[in-house]
């Protein structure tokens, strides 16, 4: 966890203001604590990956609230897939097998 000041003082190219409206905008959910929020590690990395979006990418703040809401979902997908195949894993082979069967063939797989 970390404070609000050590955030900024870790980030210089990161703004009070800037990250003020973040939170706002609820694009980073820290948890408030007194006068001031705490930021667990999953909250310094969302800083991170928003810095890192708008310094390469160019990103303004009017289009970064689409780009985050779909890198959020494509977050979740790729949660719950990970929960099928662990649940698909934990099945009999036989059950194993009539999935696999079920499944279209990639191109990759064909080789073509």
């Amino acid at each position: 966890m970390i404070s609000f000041e050590d955030l900024l003082r870790r980030h210089s190219g990161l703004d009070r203001r800037e990250l003020v409206t973040w939170v706002e905008n609820r694009w980073v959910l820290p948890e408030p604590r007194g006068k001031t929020w705490i930021f667990h590690d999953v909250d310094v990395a969302r800083v991170e990956l928003i810095l890192e979006i708008r310094k390469e990418f160019a990103v303004e703040d009017d289009a970064l609230s689409l780009v985050l809401g779909l890198l959020d979902q494509v977050y979740d997908l790729r949660r719950q897939l990970g929960r099928l195949c662990d649940a698909l894993a934990a099945q009999p082979p036989e059950i194993r097998a009539a999935v696999k069967h079920a499944l279209p063939r990639s191109p990759e797989a064909s080789g073509d």
